[in-house]
C-alpha cells in the first residue's frame, strides 16, 4: 500500500431553506460547485418547513452535480413539521452522507457532523437549573455536543472537518441582534472541538451573522449561511471553499 497526497476543495453552505417554489433556484449554486469543488457540505435547514416534497426538489436540484459526494446535516427548519425522518430518508436514499452524530471519511477528508442546538455562549450559557423545561432546553444542547464528540472521537483522517447548524462561538453569530445570540448557537458545542482539533467547522442559521472566526484552541470557525454568503461575496459563487489536504490510499501490485 502506498500513500500520496492531494488538495481536496470543500465547498460549504448552509440555510437553502429549500421549498415548493424553489425549483430551478439553487441549481446555479451547485452547478457551480460541481465546477469548483471536490465535496459539498451543506449544513442544515435544507428545507424551508421540513417537508417530504421540499427534501425531493432539493434532490432534484442537486442532480446537477450528480458526481459530487455531499456531506450534510439537518437544521431546525428541517425538523419544522415533525417529518424529519421523512426528510433525512429522502436525502439519504439519494445518496448524501446525512450526520447526526456520525463521523464519514470522504476522498479521504474526515468529516464529523451533528446538528448542534441553541444555548447561549460564555457566561450566558443557559444552566441546567429550574423548571423541567429548562432543564430539557439544556440536556438537548449537552446531548447535542455529546453527538459532535462521539462524532469526532472517530475521525482517523489527516484532514478533519466538522459540520454544524447552529453556531459553537460567539463570533461568527455577531452582527445579529445581540438578544437573539442565546438562540444562535451554544458554548457547550465548543468544548468537543477544543478536544478533539479539526481543520476547520463550518455552520449556518445565522443569516445576518459574521463570516469567521476562532474557537479558543485555534480552530477556525467559517458561518456558510447562504443569505450571508451573498451579502459578504455577491459577485463569487455564495459558498466557502476549503482547501485541505488528503491521503489518498492505493494498494500496490503484487
Amino acid at each position: 500500500m502506498s500513500d500520496s497526497k492531494s488538495i481536496v476543495r470543500v465547498a460549504a453552505v448552509g440555510d437553502l431553506h429549500c421549498g415548493k417554489t424553489s425549483r430551478g433556484t439553487i441549481r446555479p449554486l451547485f452547478e457551480n460547485a460541481d465546477r469548483f469543488a471536490d465535496v459539498l457540505v451543506l449544513c442544515g435547514d435544507l428545507t424551508d418547513y421540513g417537508l417530504p416534497e421540499e427534501a425531493e426538489i432539493l434532490v432534484e436540484e442537486l442532480a446537477v452535480a450528480s458526481h459530487l459526494p455531499i456531506v450534510a446535516v439537518l437544521g431546525n427548519h428541517d425538523f419544522e413539521m415533525g417529518r424529519e425522518d421523512e426528510v433525512a430518508r429522502i436525502l439519504t436514499d439519494a445518496g448524501l452522507f446525512l450526520l447526526d452524530g456520525d463521523a464519514v471519511e470522504v476522498k479521504g477528508v474526515g468529516f464529523a457532523g451533528a446538528r448542534g442546538f441553541a444555548g447561549g455562549f460564555g457566561r450566558g450559557t443557559l444552566g441546567s437549573w429550574g423548571e423541567k423545561a429548562v432543564k430539557a432546553f439544556v440536556q438537548e444542547a449537552v446531548d447535542e455536543a455529546l453527538k459532535l464528540e462521539s462524532a469526532l472521537a472517530r475521525l482517523r483522517t489527516e484532514s478533519r472537518i466538522a459540520v454544524l447548524h447552529y453556531a459553537p462561538i460567539q463570533a461568527t453569530v455577531e452582527n445579529e441582534p445581540p438578544e437573539i445570540f442565546p438562540f444562535l448557537g451554544c458554548g457547550r458545542l465548543e468544548d468537543p472541538l477544543n478536544r478533539y482539533p479539526v481543520d476547520a467547522v463550518v455552520h449556518g442559521h445565522a443569516h445576518n451573522g459574521s463570516p469567521e472566526g476562532r474557537t479558543s484552541g485555534g480552530v477556525p470557525v467559517y458561518n456558510v449561511s447562504l443569505p450571508l454568503m451573498r451579502r459578504t461575496s455577491p459577485d463569487a459563487p455564495p459558498f466557502r471553499i476549503i482547501e485541505v489536504p488528503a491521503v489518498e490510499r492505493t494498494m500496490e501490485p503484487r
